[in-house]
């Protein structure tokens, strides 16, 4: 791992996350695998108070702070900018939170997908507004309560999924990643740095306040999403190419990650159940997706030989030229 990431802290100590606050772990592990030469743009989040006041900032390399719903278009301007100037070794890094990709800011980002912008998009997805008391976004997941659905009218819609999203834009590389597996975490934003285009990345990132856990149970609720597919760690190339990057063995109930966090403590055992339901449904989808994806690997290399040995099976035709006098 110690390959994998710069010597210096880019997130030094004295910021004003909260005690536990996965936001800042994810962040350090972020900006320790992008390196120095980056331009960090944020929106209103938690992130924004993160770094510091002003003029002291934790965060130890340029960060431009946008309105909610504009972190990917700022980011898309900034990239043109610095493509007008020469400055191509510069990484561009969006850090949003779910409410600024999912509702607010999903249009911006939606076009700068589509238009294939050289920049690296990390939402860091805590399932809530949190710096607005913890109001629920579409990324909120089921059966949860927040202060607009209190225990009474509990979260009902299903989360959207941000990474199928961002899968039918068919972006060069799409991941989701959590702090609790960080050579997993660094190695993606390694790879999404190797590539040119929109590169976007889905970050689990638990809150203590707002998921009612203790501080120092982040990285195990964090680590618990994942070993029960609440939150599966897979890669998207191009939309069609997916990439299972840990199979959990076995999977983890899912009582066991809700179990940990009030704000799931309303939950009768049948809509447990419901929920573990699901999330067995949507694991299941998301192999055959990556059978699929096999299928489609075999047929392009099949297509790619089939062509290769027709180019080397045919005789090779010698060009002719006129001479210009006849």
């Amino acid at each position: 791992m110690k390959s994998l990431l710069n010597e210096r802290e880019l997130l030094e100590s004295g910021h004003l996350g909260c005690a536990g606050c996965s936001d800042a772990i994810g962040l350090r592990l972020v900006l320790k695998a992008v390196g120095e030469k980056a331009i960090m743009v944020v929106p209103s989040c938690c992130a924004t108070l993160l770094g510091g006041i002003f003029p002291h900032s934790a965060i130890r390399i340029p960060v431009l702070h946008t309105p909610f719903e504009t972190a990917a278009a700022t980011a898309a301007g900034i990239r043109a900018a610095l493509d007008v100037q020469g400055k191509e070794d510069i990484t561009v890094l969006a850090w949003a939170g779910d409410g600024g990709t999912f509702d607010i800011g999903l249009q911006s980002l939606s076009s700068v997908a589509e238009r294939n912008e050289d920049i690296l998009y990390v939402c860091y997805d805590n399932e809530a507004y949190m710096n607005q008391g913890s109001r629920s976004p579409s990324g909120c997941a089921v059966g949860r309560g927040t202060i607009s659905t209190p225990v009474d009218y509990p979260q009902r819609e299903q989360k959207k999924n941000i990474m199928e999203i961002m899968a039918a834009h068919a972006v060069p590389y799409c991941a989701s990643a959590c702090i609790a597996y960080p050579e997993d975490l660094t190695a993606k934003v390694k790879k999404a740095l190797s590539i040119r285009g929109f590169r976007f990345l889905h970050l689990i990132s638990p809150c203590p306040p707002g998921w009612k856990i203790a501080q120092d149970r982040t990285i195990q609720v964090a680590r618990l999403a994942v070993e029960s597919c609440i939150f599966p760690l897979y890669e998207v190339e191009h939309g069609e190419l997916y990439t299972i990057s840990h199979r959990p063995e076995p999977i983890r109930p899912v009582k066991d990650y809700l179990s940990h966090q009030r704000r799931f403590q309303h939950l009768t055992e049948r809509q447990t159940d419901q929920i573990q339901r699901r999330v067995l449904q949507e694991w299941e989808k998301l192999l055959k997706r990556v059978e699929c994806s096999r299928d489609f690997r075999w047929a392009k290399r099949a297509r790619f030989s089939i062509a290769q040995k027709k180019a080397l099976s045919t005789p090779r035709q010698e060009s002719v030229t006129e001479d210009p006098g006849h």
